[in-house]
């Protein structure tokens, strides 16, 4: 278990490191309905929610940027892109004003929408939103090859700059977003320059060899495995030559190592009403902010699972841990 002195050690370092957060970036927008303001339209005849008030925040791979901030990380890149209209505007202004973000490889282009996550929240007094339809704005067609090549170049640009690159596809449809065939290709001219690690919603097969993160059944899925996650994440460690994290929800994390180690962590226990959103970029700003702090394997674990901790307790937004409440969720030697 992990001493108060060598958790200081460790984040201490955050603020000198350089990271860079490659994917898919969108506009959270919450519309805050109060349901005492309902009316009905004079014109359909049906109920009109009343919005009181509008927030908006990076989400997606901005989630992990606002986790990485919340630690502290000196300097950060945000790579990706937003339309030219108002969600982008939004969001470019929200990243721009983020702690330690640098904005030379965050592109805006006239053919993409900006990815939008829409989510009008019913608010009742002394008790948590209720999230009502969420309405969301994706991409469908393939990513223009100039945006391709534009974010391709920014990650061998960044390969001897940074300490780590985190790599996230949220796209639903392959080549949509700003994951396509030709950025795997940069990484993979790159990945021996710095650490990588990467996620992707749609699996990470045909993925250059770089630290892999993912749930349970995305490595079933990889490794067309029937065995126990440990064993299965310690197969393809070997394959691979790097690292493996898999998360296992409310069983916490399993780390493996190419040389055969492996630990497992359970998470810590929950109290009261939780929310999962965002959990899982938690753990990626914090595993990622770990081993480059030179963490081993069981101190990145542990400190993942107290910013989970935290993350989940957090209703009504998709929130963020910082070095002091991680410190609180720990109990130290």
């Amino acid at each position: 278990m992990m001493t108060s002195e060598r958790f200081q050690e460790i984040t201490g370092r955050y603020a000198a490191l350089r990271i860079a957060v490659v994917g898919d970036y969108s506009c959270d927008r919450y519309l805050e309905i109060d349901p005492a303001k309902t009316e009905t339209s004079i014109e359909t005849g049906l109920p009109v929610h009343n919005v009181t008030r509008v927030r908006a925040q990076p989400g997606a791979s901005g989630t992990v940027l606002s986790n990485l901030a919340a630690l502290g990380v000196g300097k950060l890149w945000p790579v990706g892109f937003c339309g030219c209209d108002g969600e982008g505007y939004e969001l470019y202004r929200a990243l721009e004003q983020t702690p330690g973000v640098r904005m030379k490889y965050f592109f805006e282009s006239k053919d993409q929408r900006t990815f939008t996550y829409c989510k009008p929240l019913m608010m009742h007094l002394d008790q948590p939103p209720e999230e009502l339809n969420r309405l969301d704005s994706k991409n469908w067609h393939p990513t223009p090859v100039n945006l391709q090549h534009q974010l391709a170049n920014a990650v061998r640009s960044l390969a001897d700059q940074v300490d780590a690159i985190i790599v996230l596809d949220q796209a639903d449809a392959p080549e949509t977003g700003a994951v396509t065939q030709s950025l795997l290709d940069a990484l993979a001219e790159i990945k021996d320059n710095t650490l990588i690690i990467g996620d992707s919603r749609r699996g990470l097969k045909d993925w250059p060899s770089i630290i892999y993160k993912m749930n349970a059944a995305e490595l079933a899925q990889l490794t067309d495995q029937t065995s126990e996650p440990e064993q299965a994440a310690r197969t393809l460690a070997a394959q691979t030559g790097r690292p493996v994290f898999v998360s296992l929800s409310e069983h916490g994390i399993v780390g493996a190592q190419p040389d055969g180690h492996s630990e497992n962590r359970p998470a810590l226990p929950v109290s009261g009403e939780i929310d999962i959103v965002g959990a899982g970029d938690a753990v990626m700003a914090n595993l990622t902010t770990a081993l480059a702090a030179q963490a081993d394997l069981g101190e990145a674990l542990e400190l993942v699972n107290a910013a989970a901790s935290v993350v989940v307790h957090k209703l009504g937004t998709t929130g963020t841990a910082s070095i002091s409440e991680i410190s609180g969720k720990l109990s130290f030697n």
